[in-house]
């Protein structure tokens, strides 16, 4: 009987030994064992305000590796036969960059209709999901605060595409903006982009999360606000689609007319206090209030503007306008939101008229800025490439007093901000990109590096001119990650130091 009660109780402690074991390995699991992920380069232009493009350069560009992105086929109406074969990634084309267990990882949207995940290391593909079009624009990562840290769809990736190969752009669901699974590549919903005043509803323009919203311009014309959360989504149309909170209208039934429907919105939105600016096709640059809820502020160029708006330091916004239905040049501008409308133009950098495929001058990237890099007292500068084949650095704070040019609609004269330097790199539409003392330049006609001395004196460090294409680049730990239009994804650096 003893000995009976004595193995029991035995029995009782072991097991009470093996709970307590069990609860504290549940415990460790939970606690210790969640992915380590560091989002590196969230979204085109590198944050909110789309000027920042990496930690540190390098001094070369020697191929560290390169990644075969593959091919694609799309259908461009203007060209004859409408079927055209696009390989590698283009405009804007920029990779995400995650840090994930101690390895970096690439998020690559490229010509063969895929978003990919990629080792940076190893170049082995994790997953791929096919967009049924070539993927032109850049994505962002959203983190989803209602998941837990080791849940499978913790972290989202926004991406937009073309409307689909054989998708008629008249028919009443083209899901051409998607939200995909970071860690499994899963789709979790589908946003139908309704047609509008444009004849297009592709999405070529990168989201701007703010506040765990989606603030995206569309190709349709249309400014929109949606909910990223795939919990919230809802099957509509036998797709599973976000709740939308807003659809502003990003151009006039005047400028429908004025540009044969071709207001078209392909850049980023960009936050800056308040207020959320967005360029347009329709040729306005538009100030969403985010307190009131409407577009309170409205400048008008008139021309197309592809470019991202880009914050400087003074809290300006530097714009990029395409030669285009105006009269005068394209070019860089510098405008203060602050000021009215009439009167906000601090400067502005008109470049040459000159055709180059289908563009006829002006400048299609964006307007980087060194803002991110520089310290209080040193000078701020923009880059910008035209379709003139020039590469531009200007001063940002400082004006030619002696100077004044028409403006894009030769209505206004306005002043032209001090140039620093000009370089003859062949045209481009990519965004070049500063990176503390560097500046690194994609073009049709090859990769250039730069280097910036003292007193604003940039010399050139090394260029390869078989490397071409319309990506904007993006920079880490002195590795330089860009696509091609030869169809691969590069990663550029200095051999010896990875000997």
């Amino acid at each position: 009987m003893n000995m009976s009660r004595s193995s029991n109780s035995l029995n009782i402690r072991e097991y009470r030994s093996i709970k307590i074991i069990s609860f504290l390995l549940l415990f460790n699991t939970i606690c210790f064992s969640q992915d380590s992920i560091k989002i590196i380069i969230p979204t085109f232009l590198g944050n909110e305000t789309r000027n920042y493009y990496g930690n540190e350069a390098p001094s070369k560009l020697d191929i560290i590796w390169k990644y075969g992105l593959g091919c694609g086929e799309t259908i461009i109406p203007t060209k004859i036969p409408d079927t055209v074969q696009m390989c590698g990634a283009g405009w804007t084309g920029q990779p995400l960059l995650v840090e994930e267990n101690g390895e970096l990882f690439l998020i690559q949207g490229a010509y063969d209709h895929m978003l990919k995940k990629i080792n940076a290391k190893t170049q082995e593909l994790i997953w791929e999901y096919d967009f049924g079009d070539v993927i032109k624009g850049t994505g962002c990562i959203w983190t989803n605060p209602f998941k837990t840290l080791n849940h499978p769809d913790k972290y989202v990736i926004f991406q937009g595409a073309r409307i689909g190969v054989e998708t008629d752009a008249w028919q009443k669901i083209i899901p051409s903006y998607k939200a995909i699974s970071y860690r499994t590549g899963k789709l979790l919903w589908e946003y139908n982009s309704v047609k509008a005043g444009s004849y297009s509803r592709d999405v070529d323009g990168t989201a701007l999360i703010v506040d765990d919203t989606i603030f995206l311009g569309l190709e349709t014309g249309h400014f929109v606000k949606i909910n990223p959360n795939p919990d919230s989504a809802r099957i509509i149309d036998k797709i599973k689609q976000p709740l939308q909170y807003l659809e502003l209208d990003l151009y006039t039934q005047k400028d429908v007319t004025d540009h044969n429907a071709n207001v078209v919105t392909e850049s980023s939105p960009t936050l800056l206090r308040d207020h959320i600016y967005i360029t347009s096709g329709s040729g306005h640059v538009y100030g969403y209030n985010r307190l009131k809820g409407i577009i309170d502020f409205d400048f008008f160029t008139g021309s197309d503007m592809d470019g991202s708006a880009v914050v400087t330091r003074d809290s300006c916004l530097l714009i990029a306008i395409e030669k285009q239905y105006i009269a005068g040049h394209g070019g860089a501008m510098l405008i203060d939101p602050l000021r009215h409308q009439d009167s906000c133009v601090k400067w502005f950098m008109p470049v040459e008229d000159t055709v180059f495929a289908d563009w006829k001058g002006g400048i299609i990237g964006s307007v980087a800025t060194n803002d991110k890099y520089i310290k209080a007292g040193q000078n701020s500068l923009s880059a910008f490439v035209g379709i003139d084949g020039y590469l531009y650095v200007v001063e940002n704070e400082f004006i030619d007093n002696d100077k004044l040019v028409p403006g894009p609609n030769k209505i206004n004269n306005y002043y032209q901000p001090q140039l620093v330097f000009k370089y003859k790199t062949g045209a481009s539409i990519s965004t070049p990109i500063f990176v503390g003392n560097k500046l690194i330049v994609l073009t049709y006609f090859g990769l250039y590096l730069f280097e910036q001395e003292e007193n604003c004196v940039f010399r050139l460090l090394a260029e390869n001119k078989n490397i071409r294409g319309e990506a904007t680049p993006i920079v880490h730990d002195r590795k330089i990650y860009v696509a091609s239009r030869d169809g691969y994804l590069y990663c550029f650096g200095e051999k010896d130091e990875d000997a």
